[in-house]
């Protein structure tokens, strides 16, 4: 048929190229592809109702074909991601690839393992960085580097937001409405779900686990708080007493049960993100890593990847990865809240949710770095955390746990930290292998180490009060009375 494109389709600036759009045929999607003619290019305006129109040129029309993809959003205007039609690859250096969502085409090594995820949506700045970490007093001859997925984004920043990608690009898929997820009062998860979810037009509820005198006061807006609040994810509170009574999987039934109730149509998230969707996260990771080893200067190569393993999740996906592909890295995880046991069985259940094949006691060393549990954080706790930064200029977050006191000072020296399920930080994988290496500095010595820093900055905000007194380094500037002075000499930009 024979038609002008609406004109909320196009660009103010593009409108003359709207009789170009001619014998066009039309159909509704929620996410469409739109081919387009003579390179025009307009921005796409997505109707009010959350039903968008893609249209499709006569194939005799196509002289230049381009693919658009785009996802509907209520009073939102978007600029579609751009990609040729003719090529499937993965990386898409676009200038309009973020939050875009796309085919998602694994690595070669990892075509077997089943369900492959469908799609694949670019949440997340990758490559992420990797650079050698100069820590001292290390064994002969080790070197350790970092994989700095704490730069993958300022608001979502983290290892979530490798395993947000495949599972938001399910949510969306199945026409959820609204998300849930569930994990501690300062979540790094939660944190990263809330604004993703708010970045793709979907409303968040996050269950948060907090003390019994606190679950019925306002929990505040410091840290991860403060983003949640800010991008309006809703906060239901629960004592740690009854989250351990109930469990996670209970309570974010309850609320989904409640909000289909209400006509909504929820997409649970469990902790972490981790399950075996979300294990691509780390999947693709590996290939990434790879991909990173192979354009370095040289032949490079790691011996070990140690991780911190609170969920699970993050562990399984560099496990299986570094298994089935040419990087055969020894995983070492270091558990931060449950025992190597539980983790074992919960990593094997993640695999074979893949059809991996594999036992997962073959593919990864899981040490146990939990300590003796929450406690309050002491002054010297805190104190680690400044000298790290101070000495490395790596910036981690504060610990939760007092057995780590236990460790000499060039040991402690690297406390970084950690809380378990929500967020699981750095900080109790790197104090496990240092201390590791001290203990058995023969096992570790000559070997090149790759250390994933799995984010939580945010989390520092949390303990600003307690960490004044250790960063003082401040004072007022002693001008002399001598100093030639001049009103407007310095401009206040």
């Amino acid at each position: 048929m024979s038609m002008k494109l609406p004109s909320y389709f196009l660009h103010p600036t593009r409108k003359s190229r709207e009789n170009e759009m001619l014998k066009c045929s039309i159909w509704w999607c929620g996410i469409g592809k739109v081919y387009y003619y003579a390179n025009a290019r307009p921005a796409i305006t997505v109707p009010p109702n959350r039903i968008s129109r893609a249209l499709k040129l006569n194939p005799t029309q196509k002289q230049q074909q381009t693919v658009f993809r785009f996802t509907c959003r209520r009073n939102f205007s978007v600029t579609a991601m751009e990609e040729e039609a003719s090529t499937k690859q993965h990386n898409s250096s676009s200038l309009y690839g973020f939050l875009s969502k796309k085919p998602y085409d694994p690595p070669s090594w990892a075509s077997h393992l089943n369900p492959i995820p469908s799609h694949i949506f670019s949440l997340g700045h990758v490559p992420t960085p990797i650079h050698k970490w100069n820590l001292p007093n290390l064994p002969n001859n080790t070197e350790v580097w970092l994989k700095r997925d704490d730069l993958s984004g300022m608001q979502l920043s983290g290892n979530k937001v490798r395993k947000l990608e495949f599972l938001l690009a399910e949510a969306v898929a199945q026409g959820a409405d609204c998300i849930i997820t569930i994990g501690g009062i300062q979540s790094n998860h939660a944190r990263a779900t809330a604004v993703a979810a708010k970045y793709l037009d979907l409303d968040c509820y996050l269950i948060l686990r907090t003390s019994k005198v606190l679950v019925d006061k306002d929990p505040g807006l410091t840290g991860n708080l403060l983003v949640e609040r800010l991008v309006g994810a809703h906060i239901d509170l629960v004592s740690k007493e009854e989250y351990a009574k109930t469990g996670s999987l209970a309570l974010t039934n309850l609320l989904k049960e409640k909000l289909i109730s209400e006509g909504r149509k929820p997409y649970v998230i469990p902790v972490g993100g981790s399950n075996s969707l979300g294990t691509w996260g780390y999947i693709e990771a590996v290939r990434e890593i790879e991909q990173q080893l192979q354009t370095g200067n040289g032949k490079a190569e790691f011996d070990d990847i140690v991780v911190a393993c609170g969920s699970g999740g993050t562990t399984a996906g560099l496990a299986i990865g570094s298994w089935l592909s040419e990087l055969k890295a020894k995983v070492r995880a270091f558990s931060v809240c449950d025992d190597p046991d539980y983790f074992y069985e919960y990593v094997q259940g993640l695999l074979d949710g893949l059809q991996a094949g594999v036992s997962s006691r073959d593919i990864v060393d899981i040490k146990n770095a939990k300590g003796l549990g929450y406690a309050m954080n002491t002054p010297e706790e805190l104190k680690f955390v400044k000298e790290v930064a101070q000495t490395t200029g790596v910036v981690l977050d504060p610990v939760y746990r007092k057995k780590d006191l236990a460790f000499h000072h060039e040991i402690s020296l690297f406390f970084l930290l950690s809380e378990c399920i929500g967020h699981v930080f750095s900080g109790k994988a790197a104090h496990g292998m240092m201390k590791d290496m001290a203990e058995n500095p023969m096992k570790w010595a000559g070997r090149k180490i790759l250390f994933i820093h799995t984010g939580g900055l945010l989390g520092l905000f949390d303990k600003t009060a307690e960490m004044a007194s250790l960063v003082g380094n401040w004072r007022e500037m002693d001008v002399p009375e001598s100093t030639l002075r001049k009103d407007g000499s310095g401009k206040m930009f």
